[in-house]
């Protein structure tokens, strides 16, 4: 009795250490893993704010009144970006405006509406091939399609229109995921009120998805402001400043994106160069701010 007790005894301060030295594992290995994480978001917060930091203490000493305020002169010898900026307002202001109500009226069809799945999947499915091709291809189909066989020519409204196709995308996957997130019960409890569909979905779900539209418009602003191999092909570079808003759209014109690639890759002009694209970011900042601050009126209003 005495042995068999000691053996048990003995199984039994083994099974102990051996739960001892797992949970001892384990905590090593959590502990490793949390430091693993925290030191990949530390890298890429130190990787951002590096960037940031070098473009702005190389590009904010360059920026000047006369910079942002005139345009190039070959007579004057001056530089000034003035129509750069104009183009890229024009630019982002109509693109968004045919892309969003497109991009959003897209996504709640295939969330609410579509009855035949397959044909939803074919659509998604298009969607992130859409999302997935170069711009560069974008910008030949814009060349091919709106400047030549529609006749829009090398102005903004070529390159407005290749670029919503650009953004659809990413606007649909956005809101559609945004939509998929909003309770069932919602849906359930409005109807069952009575409220018809497109009610619950205008009063509701919409409200309720506020946040990825705003997080798709956003996207969408930060790929707007970046392109420039689409637009050479499509709005051209240059900078002439247009008398009104009919006159801006249909003539070519330079972005602030394109006007960086030419200062940079053609003239070598890296302190202009340094200095777009520290306005690009703040106008950037600026932006995203001016859609959060919607969101926010937005979602006060319905809630």
């Amino acid at each position: 009795m005495n042995q068999t007790a000691s053996i048990t005894s003995r199984k039994a301060v083994q099974t102990k250490s051996a739960s001892v030295g797992h949970a001892t594992v384990r905590r090593i290995k959590g502990r490793v893993m949390t430091g693993l994480m925290y030191g990949c978001a530390a890298f890429t917060v130190l990787l951002l704010v590096g960037l940031l930091g070098y473009i702005f203490v190389k590009g904010l000493p360059e920026i000047s009144w006369q910079l942002l305020s005139t345009k190039p002169s070959v007579l004057k010898d001056t530089i000034g970006i003035l129509p750069n900026i104009l183009n890229t307002l024009y630019i982002i202001l109509l693109t968004l405006l045919i892309a969003l109500p497109l991009g959003v009226g897209a996504a709640v069809y295939l969330t609410e509406y579509a009855k035949n799945r397959k044909f939803a999947s074919i659509i998604e499915f298009a969607t992130e091939t859409l999302a997935g091709i170069p711009s560069i291809i974008y910008g030949l189909v814009g060349m091919l399609v709106f400047v030549k066989m529609l006749g829009f020519g090398t102005s903004l409204l070529s390159g407005s229109l290749t670029l919503v196709i650009m953004i659809l995308p990413t606007i649909i996957r956005t809101t559609q995921e945004s939509l998929k997130t909003v309770p069932q019960s919602y849906r359930e409890g409005a109807l069952g009120l009575g409220a018809t569909k497109w009610h619950m979905i205008r009063t509701i779900i919409l409200p309720s998805s506020l946040s990825g539209i705003v997080t798709g418009c956003i996207l969408s602003i930060g790929r707007i402001v970046g392109e420039s191999a689409a637009l050479l092909f499509t709005a051209g570079s240059a900078t002439i400043i247009a008398g009104n808003l009919i006159e801006a759209y249909t003539r070519g014109g330079g972005t602030l994106s394109v006007a960086l690639y030419i200062y940079a890759g053609e003239r070598a002009e890296f302190e202009v160069a340094f200095a777009i694209a520290a306005i690009l970011l703040i106008m950037v900042f600026i932006l995203n701010c001016a859609a959060k601050l919607a969101q926010k009126a937005l979602s006060s209003k319905y809630n």
